[in-house]
C-alpha cells in the first residue's frame, strides 16, 4: 500500500478511550468545516502519466466561498496537456464535486464510518492516535484505510487509504496520502498524494501541495513555517 511504508512504529504508550477520541473528533468536524469557510490557497499540482512518459505542473489559486463551494484560479501551466486536460482538470473537478453537496455523506466522521483503535505513534516529534477506518457504505469518495488523530488536539493530521469505489469504469484502484498542519486550531490542508490505476494508459501519479493558506480574519500560514514551528 501507498502509506503502508510512511507508517511509523506504534508507540508503548497507554492506551486513551477510544471512544472519547473519536467522539472528540466528530465533536470538531463541523466546525473545522466552518472555520475553512471563506478560505484561500495556493496549490501547486504535479501529475505523471509514467507509462507514456508524459508529466506536467500546475499551479493555482483555490477558493473556498462562505458556502463551501470550491472553485479553482488557474495561474500557471506547463506540460504536456493531456496531463492537463485528462489528469489535472479531473482532480480539480473531483475536489470541488467531494466538498459540495455530497460532502456531508463523504465526512470521516462516525455517521459515514467505523472506527478501530490501533494505537499510538510519533510522527515527526508529534503523538498520533491511529484508527482503522471502514466505511459504512460503498459509495464514491469513500475509502477504506487509516485516520491519524494529533493526541493533544484530536484534529486529523493524516488520512490515508484506497476508494472503495471507483468513480469511474476506466480506473482500478486509487490510493492516496492526505496530510494535514494544525494551525491556531485548524486542521489545513498540507499535501495529497495519490497513484491512480488506469485501464487504459497504466498508472498516473499525482502530488498535490497546499501552502499560503489564508484564513478568514486575516489568519494566514506559510506551509514551510509550521512544518519549523512544529
Amino acid at each position: 500500500m501507498l502509506f503502508a511504508a510512511l507508517a511509523p512504529l506504534l508507540a508503548a504508550a497507554p492506551s486513551p478511550a477510544p471512544i472519547s477520541v473519536v467522539e472528540n473528533y466528530a465533536a470538531m468536524a463541523s466546525d473545522q468545516s466552518a472555520r475553512l469557510l471563506g478560505a484561500s490557497m495556493e496549490v501547486d499540482v504535479e501529475a505523471s502519466l509514467p507509462r507514456l512518459k508524459k508529466h506536467g505542473q500546475l499551479s493555482a489559486l483555490r477558493h473556498i466561498s462562505n458556502l463551501g463551494r470550491i472553485t479553482y484560479e488557474v495561474l500557471h501551466f506547463e506540460g504536456d496537456n493531456t496531463i492537463k486536460s485528462s489528469v489535472i482538470a479531473r482532480y480539480l473537478a473531483a475536489d470541488a464535486q467531494a466538498q459540495g453537496n455530497e460532502a456531508p455523506s463523504l465526512a470521516v466522521t462516525p455517521l459515514n464510518y467505523r472506527f478501530k483503535y490501533k494505537g499510538q505513534a510519533n510522527q515527526d516529534g508529534r503523538e498520533v492516535y491511529i484508527f482503522a477506518v471502514t466505511p459504512k457504505g460503498k459509495r464514491i469518495g469513500l475509502f477504506k484505510g487509516e485516520l491519524w488523530l494529533d493526541v493533544q488536539t484530536c484534529l486529523p493530521v493524516r488520512e490515508a487509504g484506497r476508494l472503495v469505489k471507483n468513480p469511474s469504469i476506466f480506473l482500478r484502484r486509487i490510493e492516496f496520502v492526505r496530510e494535514y498542519d494544525i494551525h491556531d486550531g485548524v486542521a489545513v490542508p498540507r499535501s495529497i498524494w495519490s497513484i491512480v490505476d488506469t485501464r487504459v494508459v497504466g498508472k498516473a501519479e499525482l502530488i498535490v501541495r497546499f501552502h499560503d493558506v489564508s484564513l478568514v480574519g486575516g489568519s494566514s500560514l506559510s506551509m514551510a513555517a509550521a512544518a519549523a514551528g512544529q
